[in-house]
């Protein structure tokens, strides 16, 4: 056993982990990354990433169906899935140099290629080498959670992580689970010519606004996605190429792919936390709001912190452990001005409370904007006016927003700037923003706020039916 004496050792080489080890190495502190897997973890390799990119390739396979409105003839595109699969590897493989141990032992970052295991609050142990460190980031992220549904474990199924290893088109992929995973594969797969099924077992998208998720629910419904909600799977029976799923109401579906997307579990299993003194469950680590767990010395970041899955989220814990380890700042993680997005089309954003959450929290004293965006030139110039944005509104700052329409994920990312910020409502209706952009949605969203106390004001009239006769 080789011993490594270090400041900080990093244990999990996705997003949040890179983060950290790649800021805390640029700042002076001596860093050990330990990554027994691939290099970018889930995002790069199975999530975000080849998701979108396959995502891209069945928008592309759309637009051959759906240029009518635009003057151009409907046809029904020759679909090459495996060359989309191709295109997903690619992006993959473009992206991998940025993540890449070179890079980071360039950026003097020592990175041990195997799984880190705690064998006392201050050591862990990586294959051949024993890691005593200052201060510890877990950073191990989260993997695919698989029902104990009767059955499943005798059929071939596939998750996030084999689904991109496909080269052959399903016929009939079955997804188990209504979440954003499954309803992007779900579209993706339908547009590149697969016969979808997705069997939720509460209502799909049911986490986001209902107005905003049945709106993305109706564009897949069309498209041909069979939707099935209040769907327990009780069995699953087959084999390759001919699966079923019964239902609890007696119902059953054959497809010749499984996709389970049922929701993720934190990658606690090979950490023996319980060496270290660190607290967990179900969720994954337990910390407080800088993130720490019940060892002083151990940071859980990401995932396996039990705050929310979202590569942009890890990124975000990262900066904070770094402001507390390196600088001893009291930095403390919000959750308030964190998006997502399900980046189906349409796609469906949302930052701080929803309608409902808000609603509860604040009762009468809320103010809710709503604007369409079939008012916005833009979106009616590309016939894609379909959505909507709805700003949840307290004392003239927006405390959450919706967005469901054509580039809703780009759209967000104002609203988070403002709520993270603590700006009002003025800050948006004064920006002079370039006509025409799909962003005047959310300027003509927060004048939306002052038109009435402006235009349908008696007071306002008077001031300025004086100013008229008085001021030369």
């Amino acid at each position: 056993m080789r011993d490594i004496r270090t400041d900080i050792c990093v244990i999990g080489a996705g997003s949040g982990g890179l983060s950290v080890a790649a800021g805390a190495a640029q700042m002076g502190a001596r860093v050990v990354l330990l990554e027994g897997h691939r290099m970018g973890g889930d995002c790069l390799n199975y999530g975000c990433v080849p998701s979108k990119a396959l995502l891209a390739a069945g928008k592309a396979a759309q637009a051959h169906r759906s240029g009518k409105a635009l003057g151009i003839a409907a046809t029904e595109p020759r679909v090459d899935y495996p060359a989309a699969m191709a295109h997903v590897a690619r992006t993959i493989a473009a992206i991998a140099p940025h993540d890449s141990v070179e890079r980071f032992e360039g950026l003097g970052v020592r990175v041990i290629p195997d799984y880190g295991r705690f064998e006392s609050p201050t050591r862990v142990v990586a294959g051949e080498y024993r890691i005593t460190a200052r201060r510890f980031v877990i950073a191990a992220g989260s993997s695919p959670l698989v029902p104990p549904i009767p059955g499943l474990d005798a059929v071939p199924y596939l998750t996030n992580e084999t689904l991109f290893d496909l080269r052959a088109r399903p016929d009939h992929l079955l997804i188990i689970g209504g979440g954003p995973i499954g309803m992007e594969m779900a579209q993706a797969h339908r547009r590149l010519g697969c016969d979808v099924t997705v069997l939720e077992g509460a209502t799909a998208l049911g986490r986001d606004d209902p107005e905003a998720a049945n709106l993305v629910l109706g564009q897949l419904t069309a498209e041909g996605v069979n939707i099935v909600e209040g769907a327990q799977v009780v069995r699953v029976d087959g084999q390759e190429g001919a699966i079923t799923l019964a239902l609890d109401d007696g119902s059953r579906h054959t497809g010749t792919h499984l996709l389970v997307a049922a929701g993720r579990k934190p990658n606690l299993a090979r950490l023996n936390l319980d060496a270290a003194g660190v607290d967990h469950d179900k969720d994954g680590i337990t910390v407080d709001e800088r993130l720490r767990s019940s060892n002083r010395r151990v940071y859980a970041i990401g995932d396996i912190a039990g705050r929310g899955q979202f590569t942009h989220l890890a990124g975000y814990h990262a900066g904070v452990v770094i402001r507390s380890m390196l600088f001893g700042l009291p930095a403390r993680a919000r959750a308030d001005h964190i998006p997502r997005v399900t980046y189906t089309d349409p796609e469906l954003a949302q930052v701080g409370l929803t309608e409902a959450e808000a609603r509860a929290r604040h009762g009468g004293r809320l103010t809710v904007l709503r604007i369409g965006l079939d008012g916005n030139d833009r979106a009616l110039a590309e016939g894609a006016a379909e959505g909507f944005i709805k700003v949840m509104t307290l004392k003239a700052r927006p405390v959450g927003v919706t967005l469901v329409g054509h580039g809703a994920g780009e759209l967000i990312g104002p609203w988070a700037l403002m709520i993270a910020n603590g700006l009002k409502l003025g800050a948006m209706a004064g920006t002079v923003l370039p006509y025409p952009t799909l962003n005047e949605v959310s300027k003509r969203a927060a004048g939306a706020y002052f038109s009435p106390k402006l235009f349908d004001s008696s007071l306002v009239k008077r001031v300025v039916g004086l100013i008229q006769r008085f001021v030369p």
